[in-house]
């Protein structure tokens, strides 16, 4: 069957045709860029996930990193609490030493008696008897107490609990 068209309404539907296709297009145009714009946008919002993810792992090794700087100078305050207090006590050694030695000098001996207590320090004494017995009075057993050869070589004073050596006294 066949239809008859007027020459106005066919013009009419070709000139709406035409503006359907130049709007088509148009809107194609646009479609495409803002599938370029989505596809830009999407790259990104994944590389900022991916530095997200790098800044939490850095940030989890900053803090792991703090912590352990934080146990490391609890560590160096309590060696300084304890180097602190032994440098007292090695201030009051020292003192102690000198006191001793005046006294050792005034009354003109040759020599005193270092009571040592596993290699270190413990007091001086003027005489053997004197160091055996402070030794005795911490804890010493008392007996057991040997003497050592002249020249003969010592055992390490780590490996000795308790040691009494004789010290000549210089410029008496």
């Amino acid at each position: 069957m066949l239809r008859i068209i007027r020459t106005t309404t066919l013009a009419t539907l070709r000139a709406d045709l035409a503006t359907a296709e130049a709007d088509a297009t148009v809107m194609s145009e646009k479609a495409t860029r803002w599938h370029g714009l989505y596809e830009e946008e999407s790259g990104r919002v994944a590389d900022a996930v991916i530095r997200e993810g790098d800044t939490r792992a850095e940030l989890e090794e900053a803090r792991a990193e703090v912590e352990k700087l934080r146990e490391e100078l609890a560590r160096a305050e309590g060696e300084l609490t304890v180097l602190r207090a032994q440098h007292l006590l090695d201030t009051e050694d020292r003192a102690t030493l000198r006191a001793l030695l005046r006294t050792a000098r005034k009354q003109r001996a040759d020599r005193v008696f270092a009571l040592f207590r596993r290699g270190a320090l413990h007091s001086i004494h003027a005489t053997h008897e004197a160091a055996e017995a402070a030794a005795e009075a911490e804890g010493a057993p008392r007996e057991g107490w040997t003497t050592v050869a002249p020249g003969a070589a010592l055992p390490p004073a780590s490996e000795v609990d308790w040691r009494v050596q004789p010290l000549p006294l210089g410029g008496v």
